[in-house]
This record gives C-alpha cells, sequence and structure tokens, in this order.
C-alpha cells in the first residue's frame, strides 16, 4: 500500500510545483529550547530524483525536478481529484483527534508541556508555547490566599516532619543517604505532575580521615582528637605560639592587646557573632598559622562541654576549587583555587579542649570583653604557650544532586519565582535541613492542588531542593553559576526555606529592598502564634537584618542579581544549628513545642509571597525602595568626602560628588517613571504588561558592577556584595583616610567613583526604558 501512495506523491508532486521551491526543516535547537524552522529556496537545475533514491532520504528533502515530460490532462485531473480527497480525509482526522486532545484533561496537557520544557539539560524552563488569546481568569486575591491557606495542613507537616527524621546519622552532601533523599522528593514531585528534573554537580567536598584522625596538642601533650571539622582547611601540621582573640573579629585582632603578637601564632576563637569562614580569613590576614574555633558556654547555653562544631571555612560560596564557573561533568577544571579560603590550618574543638587549653596559658589576662562563661581564667596568652594543630582532612570528588520541580503558568512560563530548600547537613540538621526540605514539600503540595482547584497562575513556580549547603552553599552556587547568563531574565524572586525555625522567641528577616513592600504586607496579615499579635509588630526595620554570605540566598542576590529573602523564628539562645544538638528533641525544647505551628505560619510567609508574585499583572517588586538604599550610601560618601576637604586632605579638592548625586537623581527619576507607566497601563495588555515587567526585572542584576571580573569577585552587587566595587568598601576606605590608618591614593578613589556612579547611572538608564525614552534630564 505505501508503494502505490508514495508513486502518486511523486507524481502529483512534479506536476503541481513550480521550478522553485520552498521546503520546511523543523529541526531542534542546539539550545534545547524550542525547535526552528527552516526555510529554503530551490533553483533551477537541480537533479531529479527517482523514486528508489528517493526512499531512502528524508521528507524535509524532497526535490523537483527543473522539468517535467508531458502528460494527458485527463490523467493529470484524475490524479489531482485522488489527492484532493485523500487531503480531505485527512483533514477531517486530522480535525477530529485535534478535538479530542483538546478535550483531554487539563492536567496531562500540561504535563507534556512542561515535560518539553524543563528538562535536566536545560536547568531552566524555556518558553515554547505562546499565550492563549483569551487567557482565563485567575482566582481573585482574597479567594486565592483563603483556598490556600486552608489547604496547609499542620497534620501533613508533622507527618513529614517524622518521614524526613531519618536518617539520625548521615545526611552529608553526596552520601547514600542524601541521594536517597533527593530521589524520594523527586519521586514526591513526579506524583504532584510537577515534572522534575535533576541537576548534576561533580565537586570537591572535604571530610575527615576516619583512620588519621585531626588532632590538637598542647606543648607535647595531646588535649583531644575532635570529631567536629572545618572543611577545606589546608591539611598538615602546624605550631605556634597560642593566643586568645575573642570572636575573631577584625577589632578583636587589630586590638593592642592581640596585634602585637599574632604573627606566626596559633588564635583560639569563640564561636559566634561572624561565620567561622570570616574568622579564620582574619586570622590569617594578621599572620596566623592555624585557627581554633569552640563553642563558648556563654554563648551556646544548651550546649554540653563536649558539643562537637561543624562547618566549613571558605570564605565564599560554591565549589572552591571551581570559582567563577560551574562544576559540571563535562568541565575541563582549571587549577586554580577560590581567593576565599584562607590557606591556614582550621579545626574546631569542644569546649572542654578549650578550657584545658586555657588552664595550661599564661601572660596577661584578657580584656573583660573577652571572657566567656568557661570555669577557669581568660589569659591572652605567652611566648612559650606552644600549641600544635594537625589537620588531615581528605579532598574527595562528589557527584551531588540539586531537584527540582515546577508549577507552570500560563502567561510567562518562562518567568518564575524560586523556592528552595537546603537537604544536607553535616550534623543531624533538624533545624537545619528537616524543617526546610518539608515546608518545600508541602508547599509543592499545596500549590499542586491549587492549580487543579482554578488557580492559574501567571508565572511558573520553581520547587528546588538543594544539596552541599554546609559546605558553602556548593549546591546552590553551581546552579547559579551554571545558567547565570540568562537566570537575571527568567528567576525574579528566590525565597530561602532554611532555619525558618530554629526559635520562638522572635521572627527576623533579610532580604533585597525591592522585596520589603511585599514583605511588610504579608508580614502585616499574618500572626505569631506566641504573641497572637502580627509578625509585623513594630515595623519592618525592627525584624531586618543584613543578609550574611552563609545564607542561601546570598548568592542569588549578590551572585546573580536576583531579589531574595529569607526569614524564620528565632531564639534568643539558639546556637545549635552545625552542632549535634541540631535535633528534634532540642528544637521542641527550644521551641516550646511549637514547630509545627510555627512552620504553618513559616509556609504562609512564603506561600503568600509567592502567591503574590506569580498572581498580579505587574510583579510585585518596589523599585521605589532603592532609592533609600542609594540615597543612604551617597549620602555617607558625601560627608566622608566633605569631611576630607575640610581637613584639608592633599589632591582631596579633584573629588567631587555632583555625578555621583547626579546618578541617584537619575536613579528616583527613573523609578518615578515607571511608577507612573504602570498607573497609566491597561493590564489587560500582556504585551505592555511583560514589557514592564521586564524593567522592573533588571534592577537587582543591573547592580551588579560590570567592571568587575565575576571569576575574581563572584560577589559583584554594589551594595550588598564583598570586593572594593561596593559603595561601602569606599566608605570605609575614605573613613581609614579620615582616621590616618591610610593615606590617600587619589586615583584609586576616583576610579571607585567613576565606576560606582557608572553602575548606578547604567541601573537608571535600563529602568526607564528603552532608549528612544531616554532624555538628557535622566
Amino acid at each position: 500500500m505505501a508503494g502505490p501512495i508514495d508513486q502518486a506523491k511523486m507524481k502529483f508532486s512534479r506536476i503541481v510545483n513550480s521550478r522553485s521551491y520552498t521546503r520546511f526543516n523543523q529541526s531542534q535547537n542546539p539550545d534545547g529550547e524550542s525547535s526552528r524552522v527552516e526555510v529554503k529556496l530551490g533553483v533551477d537545475g537541480e537533479e531529479e530524483i527517482d523514486g528508489m533514491e528517493q526512499e531512502h532520504m528524508q521528507r524535509d528533502t524532497y526535490t523537483k525536478s527543473s522539468r517535467s515530460g508531458p502528460l494527458n490532462k485527463w490523467r493529470i485531473l484524475v490524479w489531482v481529484g485522488g489527492v484532493l480527497v485523500i487531503f480531505c480525509i485527512g483533514l477531517l482526522i486530522g480535525y477530529s483527534v485535534h478535538r479530542k486532545s483538546a478535550s483531554a484533561s487539563e492536567s496531562e496537557s500540561e504535563s507534556e508541556s512542561a515535560s518539553a520544557s524543563c528538562s535536566p539539560r536545560d536547568g531552566v524552563i524555556n518558553d515554547n508555547t505562546e499565550v492563549p488569546l483569551n487567557y482565563p481568569p485567575s482566582l481573585d486575591w482574597s479567594e486565592l490566599v483563603t483556598l490556600f491557606s486552608d489547604k496547609l495542613s499542620s497534620n501533613a507537616i508533622a507527618d513529614k516532619l517524622n518521614q524526613l527524621e531519618y536518617p539520625r546519622t548521615d545526611r552529608q552532601a553526596g552520601s547514600s543517604a542524601d541521594t536517597k533523599l533527593a530521589d524520594d522528593i523527586h519521586d514526591i514531585f513526579t506524583q504532584l505532575k510537577m515534572q522534575p528534573w535533576v541537576d548534576e554537580h561533580y565537586v570537591k567536598l572535604q571530610f575527615p580521615n576516619s583512620s588519621n584522625p585531626n588532632k590538637v596538642l598542647f606543648g607535647g601533650v595531646e588535649i583531644g582528637r575532635p570529631k567536629g571539622f572545618l572543611a577545606y582547611s589546608e591539611t598538615g601540621r602546624r605550631e605556634g605560639r597560642v593566643v586568645y582573640a575573642n570572636y575573631g573579629e577584625l577589632s578583636d585582632l587589630e586590638s593592642e592587646e592581640c596585634r602585637p603578637i599574632l604573627n606566626g601564632s596559633v588564635v583560639l576563637m569563640r564561636a559566634g557573632k561572624i561565620s567561622m569562614a570570616q574568622k579564620v580569613m582574619n586570622a590569617a590576614k594578621m599572620g596566623a598559622v592555624a585557627a581554633l574555633i569552640y563553642p563558648d558556654t556563654a554563648d551556646y547555653k544548651t550546649a554540653s562541654s563536649n558539643t562537637e562544631l561543624y562547618g566549613h571555612v571558605h570564605l565564599g560560596s560554591g565549589d572552591p576549587y571551581t570559582p567563577g564557573f560551574p562544576s559540571f561533568f563535562h568541565t575541563q577544571f582549571s587549577p586554580v583555587k577560590s581567593s576565599g579560603l584562607s590557606g591556614i590550618l582550621a579545626q574546631t574543638i569542644t569546649a572542654n579542649m578549650a578550657q584545658s587549653i586555657f588552664e595550661k596559658m599564661g601572660g596577661k589576662d584578657a580584656p573583660t570583653r573577652f571572657k566567656g562563661g568557661l570555669l577557669t581564667s581568660y589569659k591572652l596568652g605567652s611566648e612559650s604557650d606552644k600549641v600544635t594543630v594537625e589537620v588531615n582532612n581528605n579532598l574527595a570528588d562528589s557527584k551531588i544532586h540539586n531537584v527540582f520541580g515546577v508549577i507552570r503558568g500560563y502567561v510567562d512560563p518562562d518567568r518564575y519565582v524560586m523556592i528552595g530548600a537546603q537537604r544536607d547537613s553535616l550534623s543531624l540538621g533538624y533545624a537545619k535541613a528537616t524543617v526546610g526540605t518539608t515546608l518545600l514539600l508541602e508547599l509543592a503540595r499545596v500549590f499542586a492542588e491549587l492549580k487543579k482547584d482554578g488557580f492559574k497562575p501567571k508565572r511558573s513556580v520553581v520547587f528546588a531542593s538543594w544539596t552541599a549547603g554546609d559546605f558553602g552553599n556548593v549546591g546552590v552556587t553551581e546552579w547559579l553559576e551554571g545558567y547565570w547568563s540568562s537566570l537575571d531574565r527568567k528567576a525574579f524572586t528566590y525565597i530561602s526555606l532554611d532555619g525558618v525555625v530554629t526559635g520562638a522567641d522572635s521572627f527576623r528577616a533579610s532580604a533585597s529592598p525591592l522585596l520589603h513592600t511585599l514583605l511588610q504586607k504579608t508580614l502585616g496579615k499574618i500572626k505569631n502564634p506566641s504573641t497572637n499579635l502580627n509578625l509585623l509588630q513594630s515595623g519592618l526595620s525592627s525584624i531586618l537584618a543584613p543578609m550574611q554570605m552563609d545564607d542561601s540566598a546570598y548568592p542569588f542576590l549578590a551572585l546573580s542579581g536576583i531579589p531574595s529573602v529569607s526569614f524564620g523564628f528565632i531564639s534568643s539562645a539558639k546556637q545549635f544549628l552545625g552542632t549535634d544538638l541540631d535535633e528534634k528533641d532540642n528544637l521542641d525544647r527550644t521551641t516550646n513545642n511549637k514547630v509545627v505551628e510555627l512552620s504553618m505560619v513559616a509556609a504562609q510567609v512564603a506561600g503568600q509571597m509567592a502567591l503574590r508574585l506569580v498572581h498580579d499583572h505587574i510583579l510585585r517588586l518596589d523599585v521605589v525602595k532603592y532609592s533609600d538604599v542609594i540615597a543612604s550610601h551617597v549620602s555617607a560618601i558625601t560627608k566622608r568626602i566633605d569631611t576630607l576637604k575640610a581637613y584639608k586632605v592633599d589632591k582631596i579638592e579633584s573629588l567631587s560628588t555632583k555625578w555621583l548625586n547626579e546618578a541617584r537623581s537619575s536613579y528616583v527619576r527613573a523609578a518615578a517613571s515607571l511608577k507612573t507607566d504602570i498607573e497609566n497601563t491597561d493590564l489587560n495588555d500582556l504585551e505592555m504588561c511583560r514589557i514592564i515587567n521586564n524593567r522592573i526585572m533588571r534592577v537587582e542584576h543591573d547592580f551588579l558592577s560590570p567592571y568587575v571580573s565575576s571569576r575574581d569577585v563572584p560577589f559583584r552587587h554594589i551594595f550588598f556584595g564583598d570586593g572594593w566595587q561596593t559603595s561601602t568598601d569606599l566608605e570605609k576606605y575614605l573613613g581609614d583616610v579620615q582616621e590616618n590608618k591610610t593615606s590617600l591614593n587619589i586615583d584609586e578613589v576616583l576610579n571607585k567613583f567613576a565606576l560606582l556612579t557608572w553602575t548606578i547611572q547604567g541601573c537608571a538608564n535600563d529602568l526607564a526604558g528603552d532608549i528612544w525614552s531616554l532624555d538628557n534630564e535622566l
């Protein structure tokens, strides 16, 4: 049967085709995003292909002879008529099939669409669907919030907490237990029809050597063999004078008591206030050869004297052996290390071990502000107090998995808010990982049910389970580095669920200024179960805290320029994260058995923020809030400059703050212009809404300095990043000049001024809209 039909097609092709032809070739885009169509024109003189040759060629490579032989006109009419009949029958069959597929269940249709657009190879969502002409109206906001609250289940949270509490002894990234949990999460996303995918990375992780443990000795006497450790410490054996330096902050190390005796020393510091990585880096900068960190009873009130500490010493995020690029399997790794590695030995010890060292130490008494809660005298140490630190950690090549699932949007499916949680831990990790992962799965379930009940989000919601978080946000950062070139145009907000319940005394949050207004309105409508008052009791400023580098939301903000937020209930005596105290009984005791109740509130905060961001026509990101941030930094810099001019510092007169202030004013005007455009926009105009949202989404990314290398300075954000490009660094430098700590290098200051000014001005230009909308006033 196939032979006569093919012959008929061939003859019909020879009759009706003209001397030139058009060939459509649908092929896969090498970028993996969507199919493309090639259009090719034939020309006279192409060779005729016989039937045998044609059987071995694809349909899209049919060619046309330049000349056709004469045919009987009746035969032509018969063939034309036959082909038209076949065509009509095929058309009717196709229409019937189309009608059946249109009436198929919505979940099956969406499943196929999501599957086509969310592949593990791509790692991000691609837009290969057209916006429907008659977009179905979604639920109004009040109905949506009520439905969301009704679907959240305390029983479901309690059940998931119990299920995820295993394994109690092994949550380390890359372990079999971590992989098993990733598979379980993938299965849950599959059951929810979220078309999950997995992102694999090959990273270097450091673990203790079970056959050759780490050691600490005072003189020739062994103090202990701690089980806790600091990943990415330098390995080897170092000896030096022991010096006690309080929390290891720069102010502690640069004090008149410590600074003169730190070179070549082993610095003993207590945990708290700043990250362990910062402590170790500060010690390295002062010339120390090793660092010891212990939990003082004044800070860790619930800890025993034998509590072990776990952490890492990479002052950055991601795999420190692939700085600036992702650790994919096919990546050719260059032999470089992150500048965030201190290069000195670092080890945690217990409070008992620290007390043994203090009891053997001599020297001057430590300042009052240095004293903790140990039952011993706090000494600075004498020259004869020698401590030896031996670190034998092994660096292991490990495969890790990030797991994703998506609730796909209807209007802008390629725009998405992300909700994520870390699932690994170096310790038991109940508060660190179990609670956040539980809420991730509960929110995924609720969002999937909302969609079944008629909620049609305009944008997508991506749920992410990260791993290797305890090694410095390795899973998060490697994924961001893998897709950073497009993420700022797709992901517009990240909501972190890490550490959402570590206590019950108060509520704290860290967020991009773009999210302050949304956060404030959300918290104002949700009650704190401990006080029965809303979470915003004393205003937003009272609960906001600067986002720290070890926060999983920080790489989104400072590395990729994506607005992010983290929040949680905390305790004044929390301090059990990163220890073996991070387990269920201890968290129940710390929260007065309100873990489930507080988790429900945290889910409300994350869920309502995400819903608002995918429900409204215009993104709820308030660009005006950055006007205050810019004004604050520009004002601080201007005051420093005015003071230096009053002191008549050499060459300072050549420095003007005029253009920096002009850039600030440009941003203020651009933000006001955007607000006017939104007020004058027909919100039913989907294309105009998308244009406005694109302008909003660029703001955070535009504050990443384009004048520094992302490999050398990964956190390029000029306000919340880390490095010489930040406004804070410029303010500090000018302050050091004012306090005579350094001399003024006018060329360096002028360079920083120019780059800071043009970063702000560039953001203002981008926010203002298309280039034909700009004028000299902006």
